[in-house]
């Protein structure tokens, strides 16, 4: 009886994986569509897009979709395999040879940097390939090869010590914690999480990439009075050297309560070659990302996170001990309980996960509407709109979508989406 169980929960998986994988497919079948047959300039940005841009940025859209779907295709492949072969069970296996402790949380933090590892190597001709053929192409790429190696060796480093010290105190919690175990798991998770939000960029992220406080001049004096003005908490205002890793451009900020930083990218900054946004553009993209501030929308996206966290940890506790999950992945003789989390989390809680992604993109999309409406009511939305009309054409965004793929995949709205919203307001406004 067992034995017919097992197979069922283990099929039960992989039909969740091929699932997911086909709906992808089929998103991105849409819009491969939709961009093959759109060869004309929408008639709203005529004026502004070149027809040689809009046919560039369609080409690169493309490509990234149909990159995406080889990438797609080798990870539903190798979950298939892992799932059906018992390959998470056979690393644990070999955790357990090599390693001299023998306790399980030692074997844990080691089945898990194994499978990092392996995984890491599986992507990496895929990552080579996107970065330096399909972004290079494009003239995105200004990644050496030696600086690629150099940032993936330190990002697996910088990425398993984390994961270590995490996951050593989520089995100790878990097997120590008693009948509530998940609660104190939650507080813990909770407080962690915090930790590394404040931590992050000021610690870690230096580690990657060069961060300089912005000089001072003409933009850091208007970016000070803006933030002076709304009340904003600024206490650092760097750039950061983005442009030894890609073309591409953001500003973002950070920070816990009254300690704020921002951000911005050096290839957001005017350049000779006419890329990049000038100091007008500039303030406009931080009045939308401050209206992300004002509006309280990264409290929200927290406290929602963390209660996701409670319900996950909460079903986590459930079903842990069922014997056949971990069968069904091949462990007949041990039932690690890290390997149940990565088992509930991964696999099982996969369709809840799939819906909840979705509703947290609807709200993405909610929030970025909003932040628009915040700098328009500054009186910056033509600013605005002419910065990201750059930043779509630095950014070689193609600017038309099928309506499925993009309400499942875009946290942002659309471009022309957008600009008729901020065009709206604007004219409301005055």
């Amino acid at each position: 009886m067992f034995a017919v169980d097992e197979i069922l929960i283990r099929n039960g998986i992989i039909f969740l994986i091929w699932i997911e994988f086909l709906w992808e497919t089929y998103l991105s079948i849409r819009q491969i569509d939709k961009a093959a047959k759109t060869k004309q300039v929408p008639n709203e940005l005529k004026d502004i897009m070149k027809e040689d841009e809009f046919l560039k940025a369609r080409e690169y859209s493309l490509a990234k979709l149909k990159f995406g779907f080889i990438r797609d295709f080798q990870s539903v492949v190798v979950n298939t395999i892992v799932v059906h072969e018992g390959s998470a069970a056979g690393i644990w296996n070999f955790s357990q040879i090599i390693n001299p402790f023998g306790d399980e949380v030692s074997t844990s933090c080691l089945w898990l940097i194994i499978l990092s590892f392996l995984a890491t190597m599986l992507d990496l001709p895929l990552n080579i390939y996107y970065t330096f053929v399909l972004e290079g192409q494009y003239g995105f790429n200004n990644q050496t090869a030696s600086f690629f190696v150099w940032d993936k060796i330190k990002t697996f480093f910088v990425s398993q010590a984390l994961t270590t010290v995490v996951s050593c105190i989520i089995i100790v919690v878990i097997k120590n914690g008693g009948d509530y175990f998940f609660v104190w798991l939650w507080a813990i998770v909770c407080v962690i999480s915090l930790i590394l939000l404040t931590i992050y960029p000021a610690v870690i992220a230096p580690l990657f990439d060069k961060y300089t406080p912005l000089p001072e001049g003409e933009l850091r004096t208007d970016i000070e009075a803006l933030a002076l003005s709304l009340k904003f908490p600024l206490t650092q205002l760097y750039v950061v050297e983005g442009s030894k890793r890609s073309s591409h451009s953001n500003a973002y900020f950070y920070g816990l309560f009254k300690s704020k930083r921002i951000v911005l990218f050096d290839t957001l900054l005017a350049k000779e070659d006419g890329s990049g946004c000038q100091n007008d553009e500039i303030l406009a993209v931080l009045s939308h990302e401050l209206g992300h501030w004002s509006k309280n929308h990264t409290t929200k996206n927290l406290v929602i996170m963390q209660v996701n966290l409670f319900l996950l940890f909460a079903v986590f506790k459930v079903m842990f001990k069922y014997p056949l999950l971990y069968r069904a992945l091949g462990f007949y003789h041990v039932h690690p309980v890290l390997v149940g989390l990565f088992i509930v989390l991964q696999y099982i809680m996969m369709p809840y996960n799939a819906v909840l992604s979705f509703f947290m993109t609807v709200l993405s999309r909610s929030f970025e509407f909003q932040a628009d409406d915040f700098a328009v009511r500054l009186g910056k939305g033509k600013e605005l709109e002419r910065a990201l009309l750059k930043l779509n054409k630095d950014n070689l965004g193609f600017p038309v979508n099928d309506y499925l793929y993009s309400a499942w995949h875009h946290s942002h709205p659309p471009l022309l989406e957008r600009l008729s919203a901020i065009r709206n307001a604007v004219s409301k406004k005055d």
